[in-house]
């Protein structure tokens, strides 16, 4: 990123537009929208939330939102009934009926990678709440998210190459930083699936709750980033992915930003006041 982007950043995070999404618009996904956060629900339960074209559609619309009105996103999936014996999916992966008529034109338009990547670089922080099946595609918008939270009955992996392709929305490189080589290895080329346990244990997961208390961890977790001062959460989301190359420069350049910034100095007098 540089300088000038930078800047650009922080003019844009004073021109919150107010604008809110108007949720009757979709058809894949159920939105609720704060002034703070914006909560997505996948919502395609007759095919355990599969990723179509319409999804993607949709995602990319909720991205052009918060590029112009940053907030912290929430993805989740479709929870457990009781009443219908119905389990609980955050996505199965691509849809499959789509997917198998796809060729080569298609897999060069980079259709799901291109979605993930920009979800990935929003710039507020992501929150993937996952419950029941995250596999394949939906695995895959679950590792570009910044925080994962799941249940006991997760269940998530990359069965892409036992369908003949490849996991090509970012697993192969972005698992292998989230869980390290081995593992990732074994989910990619062996077809591993990971218990909500296995995820804990890898970090692949920050934390792991009751099916009943997934929504209420999420949004604890978006509360406790809404308390922070949103331009230097920003930035710093800004500065921890910017490639290696760019530090120190960038970091300094971001703290000059911030050094300015009136949120700065109300909070630094607050903390001083709290003392007295």
């Amino acid at each position: 990123m540089t300088t000038q982007e930078i800047y650009d950043a922080v003019e844009a995070a004073g021109a919150d537009s107010g604008a809110i999404l108007d949720a009757s618009a979709f058809t894949t996904l159920q939105l609720c929208e704060r002034e703070d956060r914006l909560l997505v629900r996948l919502h395609r339960p007759e095919v355990r939330n599969a990723i179509d074209a319409m999804m993607v559609h949709e995602l990319h619309t909720v991205c052009a939102h918060l590029e112009t009105t940053p907030k912290i996103l929430i993805l989740i999936g479709t929870p457990a009934d009781a009443a219908t014996g119905s389990k609980a999916f955050f996505a199965s992966g691509a849809d499959i009926a789509q997917l198998r008529g796809r060729r080569r034109e298609d897999a060069l338009a980079g259709v799901n990678s291109s979605l993930f990547d920009r979800i990935a670089k929003l710039p507020m922080p992501v929150i993937a709440a996952l419950d029941g099946f995250a596999l394949g595609g939906g695995a895959e918008l679950a590792y570009a998210a910044d925080f994962r939270i799941g249940t006991a009955s997760l269940r998530m992996g990359n069965p892409e190459t036992g369908l003949g392709i490849v996991a090509g929305a970012g697993a192969t490189w972005r698992l292998r930083e989230l869980v390290g080589e081995p593992l990732a290895k074994e989910i990619l080329l062996a077809g591993r699936t990971l218990t909500g346990d296995e995820c804990l244990r890898a970090r692949l997961i920050t934390e792991l709750v009751e099916p009943g208390e997934l929504l209420e961890a999420a949004h604890s977790l978006a509360e406790r980033i809404a308390c922070q001062d949103t331009l230097a959460v920003r930035l710093t989301k800004t500065v921890f992915h910017a490639p290696r190359e760019v530090h120190p420069v960038i970091d300094t350049l971001a703290q000059g930003i911030l050094f300015e910034s009136q949120a700065k100095f109300d909070r630094m007098q607050q903390f001083l006041d709290r003392k007295k």
